[in-house]
């Protein structure tokens, strides 16, 4: 029905948005994860009372999902601890691969919250990053369409 045919007094004041979806995978998060999770939490609480007390139902609204998306990511995190060594990939490593067209990439694993792949923050969960767990410098990978050697690991 157009606006049109409503009473103002008609208005729903109620503001409904979709649940962020949570990742299924456990939530494996490095101590700068836990510390970015705990930082999103208080970022948006405080963007909920502010909303709040300005009367913005919607600004509230989206603040409310983001913080219980949050408090549900911090409430699921297992800390993981930095990587014992450099020998084997794991939870926490730089890795530095080098590609079949000569291309050097450097990358750490990390939790998927803490992943961002232009900074070379690679998620756990992403395919290449399973490829390379447990992996040791000289081994072969598939790194997408073509493979790639790994050529230096460190904590």
């Amino acid at each position: 029905m157009s606006k049109a045919f409503t009473k103002e007094t008609d208005a729903d004041d109620s503001v409904e948005l979709p649940e962020r979806e949570i990742s299924p995978l456990p939530n494996l998060v490095s101590q700068r994860g836990l510390a970015l999770i705990e930082a999103e939490i208080e970022r948006h609480s405080d963007a909920n009372a502010a909303a709040l007390a300005a009367g913005d139902r919607h600004a509230a609204a989206r603040a409310g999902r983001e913080l219980r998306y949050w408090t549900a990511r911090r409430n699921s995190a297992q800390v993981q601890p930095d990587p014992a060594g450099s020998s084997d990939v794991q939870f926490g490593s730089a890795v530095t691969i080098l590609r079949e067209d000569g291309r050097h990439q450097s990358f750490r694993i990390v939790g998927e919250d803490e992943a961002d792949p232009a900074k070379g923050l690679l998620s756990w969960a992403s395919p290449l990053a399973r490829e390379l767990m447990g992996k040791g410098i000289g081994e072969e990978i598939e790194a997408g369409a073509t493979e790639a050697r790994i050529v230096a690991i460190s904590a």
